[in-house]
C-alpha cells in the first residue's frame, strides 16, 4: 500500500512538478484551482457514502470527522470553505466556483468515477482506496513552499487548506491503514485493497491529465 501510494501519487504528474517548480502561468494555476475544487467539494460526499457501509457506531462516529473537516460545523468553516478562499486569493470568483460551468469534462468524469467507486464497492475498497493520504502530508509541505517561493501574488491567507491537510492528512491516513490491515486478512482481500488504491491514484492523475491539456483561454 505504501509503495503504491509512493509511485503512483500525482506528485510525479508532469502538471504538479512543473506547478511545483513555479512555472504555471497564472490562468493554469487558476484552471486547476477550479477544476479540483470540483473534486474537494465531492470529498464529503464519498466519506458519507463510506460511513453509510459501516455497521460499528464506534467506526460512524470516526469517519464523520471527515466529513465535518471539510463541511464545517457551521457556515463559513471548514476544508471546502478554505478552498474557496484560495480561489478568490488567485483572483476567482467563489459563485464561479460553486457554478461548476468551467469544469472540465474529463475532471466530471475522474470524480464520478470515485464517487460512484465509494457507493458500489466493499467497505475495505472504499476505506482502501482513501489511502492516497499517506502522501498527502509531504504533498502539502512541498506545495505550501512552492507557492510561498513562486506564486506571491496568491494571498497568503489563500493556502490554509494546505496548512490544514498536513495534520489531518496523517491523521486520516494511519486510522485508515489500520481498518485495512486489520481487514485484508486474505491474499485476494490484500490485492483488492491494492487495486483500489491504484485506481484512486489513476483518478488524481487523470483528473491533472484534463487540467494539463486543456487549452489556456
Amino acid at each position: 500500500m505504501r509503495d503504491v501510494a509512493t509511485t503512483r501519487y500525482h506528485d510525479r504528474h508532469p502538471f504538479n512538478v512543473r506547478m511545483h517548480e513555479g512555472t504555471l502561468a497564472p490562468a493554469e494555476l487558476r484552471r486547476w484551482i477550479t477544476n479540483r475544487f470540483h473534486y474537494q467539494r465531492h470529498i464529503p460526499v464519498k466519506d458519507a457514502l463510506i460511513l453509510a457501509k459501516f455497521e460499528d457506531p464506534a467506526l460512524r462516529r470516526t469517519w464523520l470527522r471527515r466529513i465535518v473537516d471539510h463541511d464545517g460545523v457551521r457556515e463559513g468553516e471548514g476544508g471546502i470553505e478554505r478552498w474557496l478562499r484560495l480561489g478568490e486569493a488567485a483572483g476567482l470568483d467563489r459563485e464561479l466556483l460553486w457554478s461548476a460551468e468551467d469544469v472540465l469534462p474529463g475532471v466530471r468524469l475522474a470524480v464520478d468515477g470515485y464517487v460512484n467507486f465509494c457507493r458500489l464497492r466493499s467497505p475495505l475498497e472504499a476505506v482502501a482506496a482513501s489511502l492516497t493520504e499517506l502522501s498527502a502530508p509531504g504533498l502539502m509541505r512541498t506545495r505550501i513552499a512552492a507557492f510561498e517561493y513562486h506564486y506571491p501574488w496568491i494571498e497568503a491567507e489563500g493556502l490554509a487548506y494546505f496548512r490544514t491537510r498536513v495534520g489531518q492528512g496523517g491523521r486520516d491516513s494511519a486510522e485508515a491503514l489500520d481498518l485495512v490491515k486489520r481487514w485484508a486478512r486474505t491474499r485476494e482481500e490484500q490485492e483488492r485493497a491494492v487495486a483500489a488504491l491504484t485506481f484512486k491514484c489513476e483518478v488524481l492523475w487523470s483528473l491533472l491529465d484534463a487540467v494539463d491539456g486543456a487549452e489556456t483561454p
